[in-house]
């Protein structure tokens, strides 16, 4: 009976078709989870019905993905590193989703140029772009230079998001299920010409490592 009901509220919650009914079911449950026990108040990040976005954040936790899927209407293609995307239980999930892993000690350009077919096809691709979790407190990191390029080569949309209120800062596994008020701040949606690199990722930068002020 518990079991029926758990499956049941999933696809009740779900609101995107990720391609088949296990990953929507998985989707329904996420955006619970952030709901109920992270307390991320309704909050849509106004990415457009179709065609390419890319959606950029700080990131400070396993439950950072959670949350930017809980506040978008369209299936989401993270890039992940490679030894992520090959977790025996989760690697059946992170392929349906269309996760894209990346190779950091090997090719990661591969990784940009299947994140590059995905805009052009009109999907939305999102990146970490600190390259691994990076807290407010820890030493300044430059951001991946990937990020840019890849609103340069598609002329996409660069959507930055500010992730704060998460009560397992630090943690990958156990940040899903720490209770926490996630806050999720949508900054000045940009776009990135070949000429702008630069300039691009010092705005990235800066728009996701700000925290937001008290009365915000």
């Amino acid at each position: 009976m518990v079991i029926a009901f758990i499956i049941y509220c999933g696809h009740k919650a779900a609101k995107v078709d990720w391609g088949g009914p296990a990953v929507n079911w998985v989707d329904g449950l996420v955006r619970l989870l952030c709901k109920y026990l992270h307390r991320l108040a309704p909050t849509e990040l106004g990415l457009p019905k179709t065609g390419a976005a890319i959606i950029v954040a700080n990131h400070v936790s396993g439950l950072d993905p959670f949350l930017l899927i809980a506040a978008c209407r369209r299936p989401l293609r993270f890039l992940i590193a490679r030894e992520e995307y090959e977790r025996p239980l989760l690697h059946w999930l992170f392929k349906a989703s269309g996760c894209i892993p990346v190779d950091r000690s090997g090719k990661p350009e591969l990784a940009l140029r299947q994140a590059l077919r995905a805009l052009k096809e009109g999907e939305v691709v999102a990146i970490f772009p600190h390259g691994s979790i990076h807290l407010d407190s820890d030493q300044p990191k430059k951001i991946k230079g990937g990020v840019a390029r890849l609103a340069a080569w598609s002329g996409a949309a660069i959507y930055p998001v500010r992730i704060d209120g998460v009560g397992g800062q630090g943690q990958v596994v156990l940040a899903p299920i720490i209770p926490s008020h996630a806050i999720l701040s949508l900054k000045e949606i940009r776009y990135c010409q070949s000429e702008q690199i630069t300039e691009c990722l010092t705005y990235i930068t800066k728009a996701i490592e700000t925290p937001i002020k008290a009365g915000d």
